[in-house]
């Protein structure tokens, strides 16, 4: 394997920003941002919006933005049956 080409895999801590869940993890990604976590030890901190804490298939709940699509808004907006 050829020397100084990959990246420095390390722990960091990924923070997921929809739930405040953490967790400790390795990775390649690096981030200015730093964490004490629970063993008294700090981390980069890596912040991520989708984790498993809070993806609609580990938890079963859907987040529905908008109800209905293009059709339904448009029978809605001018009362059409």
């Amino acid at each position: 394997m050829r020397e100084n080409i990959h990246p420095e895999y390390r722990k960091v801590v990924f923070l997921d920003t929809s739930s405040d869940y953490k967790f400790l993890s390795g990775s390649t990604k690096t981030s200015d941002e730093t964490i004490e976590w629970e063993d008294g030890n700090s981390y980069p901190l890596i912040r991520v919006e989708i984790s498993s804490e809070s993806h609609p298939f580990y938890t079963g709940k859907q987040k529905a933005d908008k109800a209905g699509g293009r059709v339904d808004r448009f029978k809605k907006k001018y009362n059409i049956n």
